[in-house]
């Protein structure tokens, strides 16, 4: 699921050597990408003219402590997803040209496909299963 990659929680190791290689990788790639998103947050705080934007820069900080220290900036990504899954729903689906299929999984484990807008006209983001364990879905 695309939201536990960017949160870094995704379960799927690999089913080989090749996998386990692009996982790797794209964890280092997704690192870089939030470590910029967090210097541009702080510099942009820097740069914010109006009432106290040290304090804007300094919440951040503190927000994102554990973050820069870790490297892993998990908190950001969190924050990133809740922000931005709307957006990122719309780019895979809703935004589809009406030839793109999506996937459904029926109760009988029959493998459905929708095409109407991927199946979702309405813009709504599913987010049914996005805080249950991968494990569990």
């Amino acid at each position: 699921d695309i939201g536990d990659i960017i949160r870094g929680r995704d379960m799927f190791l690999g089913n080989n050597e090749t996998d386990k290689e692009q996982k790797v990788k794209l964890e280092k790639n997704l690192k870089n990408i939030f470590k910029k998103i967090y210097e541009e947050l702080r510099e942009e705080q820097k740069k914010r003219k109006g009432a106290k934007p040290k304090n804007g820069r300094a919440q951040i900080e503190a927000r994102y402590k554990k973050d820069e220290e870790d490297g892993n900036y998990y908190k950001l990504r969190e924050d990133w997803w809740t922000a931005n899954r709307d957006q990122v729903w719309k780019a895979l689906t809703c935004s589809a040209d009406g030839s793109e299929e999506y996937f459904i999984q029926s109760e009988s484990n029959k493998k459905l496909f929708s095409n109407s807008k991927c199946g979702h006209d309405e813009n709504k983001v599913l987010t049914n299963l996005d805080y249950v364990p991968q494990y569990l879905r």
